[in-house]
């Protein structure tokens, strides 16, 4: 416990420049006295660290030392090269930077190590795009990513399923996020903190204008607030519906018994329902609203004519 928290702390020192030894201590959730004892021994150990006294003081390391990577464990290894997706990379244009990261990384890990994450790469493969939809062509999440790394805002054209169908803004993007095989940038435009999906994105243009993220936003708690109002907004009412235990198991319900299941589903529309309740084909009986039983009622007598014969 005590020789990873001394890695810890000498890769913090590493990767954050000088910091206290409170800033230290709440880092790795120990006292300030465990702290120095730390530091003591890894000044014990050869490292050179220095100490500044007064207000702007702080422990920092010899300007110039780096560790090599011997302080990684089997499991530590192998999660470095497990999230480094190589076609995400690829998508983005380091595909190449990733390769020559990973020969690094490779390099400074001790024999035992290198062999625990090879392993990952000949047993883990990672394809996000789902079976039935193909993977979005974005030939602008380049120029994207490029303006999200230099914080430079862009013009973009951009196709949206409402009218005007094609509008273009001036955007500040924030950070970009892949959500199953899908890319989508978050960005700061006339109407707010928006969210484009980039392969929808017709044309781009990038400005010699530089911006600053607004203080306090992060990029992943504002994702996960988008989806949570998304899911409201997509949902717009709902269906009473009967299922068979393989339908509840197939739209997500916890099943009563062996027998049917009467329970309440949140439907984004009329139409969408009325799709994805036939893909359960006899599996499913929808009680309410009528207006959506008659029509599934509709399609079924429909098909039954066409098959008759």
């Amino acid at each position: 416990m005590r020789a990873s928290r001394l890695v810890t702390l000498l890769l913090l020192l590493q990767n954050r420049g000088r910091m206290t030894a409170q800033q230290l201590a709440e880092e790795l959730e120990v006292s300030v006295r465990t702290v120095y004892r730390d530091i003591a021994a890894l000044g014990a150990a050869g490292i050179p660290l220095y100490g500044d006294a007064g207000h702007q003081g702080g422990y920092r390391l010899l300007e110039g030392y780096r560790t090599r990577l011997t302080g990684l464990t089997a499991a530590e290894a192998q999660a470095a090269f497990l999230a480094a997706l190589p076609g995400t990379a690829a998508q983005l244009g380091l595909g190449e930077a990733l390769a020559t990261a990973q020969l690094k990384l490779r390099a400074a890990l001790p024999a035992e190590l290198r062999e625990h994450a090879g392993r990952i790469q000949e047993r883990f493969l990672l394809d996000a795009p789902g079976w039935y939809g193909d993977a979005d062509r974005a030939p602008h999440l380049a120029a994207v990513a490029a303006a999200v790394w230099a914080r430079r805002a862009v013009v973009l054209r951009y196709r949206r399923w409402r009218a005007p169908e094609e509008i273009e803004r001036r955007v500040e993007p924030y950070g970009l996020v892949l959500k199953a095989g899908r890319w989508y940038v978050v960005a700061g435009g006339p109407s707010g903190i928006r969210t484009y999906r980039v392969d929808q994105i017709s044309e781009l243009r990038s400005l010699d204008e530089e911006f600053a993220i607004p203080d306090g936003f992060d990029l992943a708690a504002h994702w996960n607030s988008y989806l949570i109002d998304f899911q409201v907004r997509r949902h717009t009412g709902e269906a009473l519906v009967r299922l068979t235990p393989e339908g509840a198991r197939r739209l997500g319900v916890t099943p009563e018994g062996r027998g049917w299941t009467e329970t309440r589903v949140p439907i984004e529309s009329i139409d969408h329902a009325h799709g994805e309740f036939l893909r359960l084909g006899s599996d499913i009986e929808v009680m309410a609203p009528a207006e959506l039983r008659d029509r599934i009622a509709e399609t079924v007598r429909t098909l039954a004519t066409r098959y008759a014969g």
